[in-house]
């Protein structure tokens, strides 16, 4: 049940929406179980068979919560992030280290694959419990409410793709009985929130990845793409991911506000980042945050030594890649960002990066650092690492130059001048546009100005042309419509 799909805007939204509000009035506490029961419905219309699983985690580690809670003893501790991590590694992990066991005993009969299926959402649902664990034990958790856990953990606008919460960014909110009063002013902006990102997810993350794929998908080891066609796909895998992720995020915003609930910011304008580290900062905000305070800080941060500093910035990488995906190609993401922070942080330390870091060279900077994440989705995307050598081949010009439309077929229906014009709107949006909570800042100043205009009136045109335009990108939805953040 996508955001897009018919079922979920005019069946189970509006359901879930009025009888939360219905319940709210009579009792908070059951409207939240509720919702939670609405957001397990949600999780189930998945994928009903890890619905035990999702459930099963809960409970454990509710249980696993109250008792570190009660004792702060590290031992509680410990065997519950082991309970996480290795029911994430048996479901994640486990066939890609029997295939690489297999690989290198050069059998492929030693070790039988598994037939287990990947529970949807499991990365982020483990994340963000393993979170709250640490949180107990440092003390930090004062709301232990079962029902408000449970819909913390399950809560579906963030559930199947993120962000990654922490307890104290929702458990409270759902403790206020403002949550269960109708915020009209919530509403509007929280259809304009979701529209915004229904748009980003339609109107171009949807066509950029039909080409994005018709290129990676024919990408063998006898592949020699040119400078052009090589680009091309890069470029349209880089925007694709952004405005595919992105998008799902704002409509999980959206979506949430409806509810009255807010949802953490993920992205501040990613692309338009001057260096790595900043980047890192605008990126998949949640995660990072996560990554850095549950273990880069733990592993000892900068606080050890420059050495240590990079190793920890390392080891931090390479199992954030490796969370995308039981795959080589995220572990070498993650390298390859864990050597570009680390060269970031040398180049910071050196006396010469203040005197270029001027104002006149931020363009050559941020283009510098455009092109590096390029090079990075490649590696990110592509299926298996003997494919990187003739991407890589194609992006430096090693296998010519020849005509773009000599070497690689584009999707049936989609022109090449209709992706140029995509990449020509993507570039303009990310180098030049603002994330969607700066435009929700603008619109609050902007009713400010006008206080002279009734705010039911301001409302209700926000409303009926969200209402229009949500209409128009439901209806261009067609059959090439995956969710990428979904995968992991």
């Amino acid at each position: 049940m996508l955001f897009n799909s018919y079922e979920f805007l005019f069946a189970y939204l509006p359901v879930v929406f009025l009888l939360f509000f219905i319940i709210g009035k009579r009792h908070h506490l059951s409207a939240a179980a509720f919702l939670g029961l609405a957001s397990l419905f949600f999780y189930a219309w998945f994928s009903i068979g890890a619905l035990p699983i999702l459930l099963g985690s809960i409970v454990i580690n509710y249980l696993f919560g109250l008792k570190i809670s009660a004792t702060s003893q590290k031992a509680w501790l410990t065997l519950a992030i082991i309970f996480n991590l290795a029911l994430l590694s048996f479901f994640k992990y486990a066939n890609f280290f029997i295939d690489n066991v297999n690989y290198l005993s050069h059998s492929s009969d030693t070790l039988p694959i598994l037939d287990i299926a990947l529970p949807i959402g499991i990365s982020f649902f483990t994340f963000t419990q393993i979170a709250f664990l640490v949180d107990c034990y440092q003390g930090q958790v004062k709301e232990k409410n079962f029902v408000h856990y449970l819909l913390f953990v399950t809560y579906f606008p963030h559930l199947i793709a993120g962000p990654v919460l922490h307890h104290a960014q929702m458990m409270p909110q759902f403790a206020k009985k403002e949550t269960y009063t109708l915020d009209y002013e919530k509403i509007a902006l929280g259809l304009l929130v979701f529209t915004m990102g229904l748009a980003k997810k339609i109107l171009i993350a949807n066509p950029l990845g039909e080409y994005a794929d018709s290129f990676f998908n024919g990408v063998d080891t006898e592949s020699t793409p040119n400078f052009g066609n090589a680009w091309l796909g890069t470029l349209a895998y880089t925007f694709q991911i952004y405005f595919d992720f992105s998008g799902y995020t704002d409509m999980a915003i959206g979506i949430s506000l409806l509810f009255g609930i807010h949802l953490p910011i993920n992205f501040n304008a990613p692309y338009q980042a001057t260096n790595i580290i900043e980047f890192w900062r605008r990126w998949h905000i949640s995660l990072s945050n996560f990554l850095r305070d549950y273990l880069y800080i733990p592993l000892g941060g900068n606080k050890k030594g420059i050495s240590q500093r990079y190793i920890n910035l390392m080891i931090t990488m390479i199992l954030g890649g490796l969370w995308h995906g039981a795959n080589w190609t995220f572990i070498l993401w993650g390298l390859a960002h864990g050597l570009l922070l680390s060269w970031n942080h040398f180049w910071r330390s050196l006396a010469i990066s203040q005197v270029l870091n001027q104002r006149i060279l931020k363009p050559l900077f941020w283009l510098f650092t455009f092109i590096v994440i390029c090079l990075t989705w490649v590696v990110f995307r592509v299926d298996h690492v003997h494919h990187l050598e003739p991407i890589y081949r194609g992006l430096l010009g090693l296998n010519g130059f020849d005509n773009i439309k000599s070497s690689w077929a584009f999707a049936e229906h989609l022109k090449a001048s209709r992706l140029y014009e995509l990449l020509g709107i993507s570039f303009l949006i990310i180098y030049l546009g603002k994330p969607s909570h700066h435009l929700l800042d603008s619109l609050r100043q902007w009713h400010q100005k006008t206080l002279w205009i009734p705010l039911g009136l301001k409302l209700n045109v926000v409303a009926l042309a969200t209402f229009l335009f949500m209409m128009y990108c439901i209806n261009m939805v067609g059959n090439y419509n995956p969710f990428l953040y979904f995968q992991f």
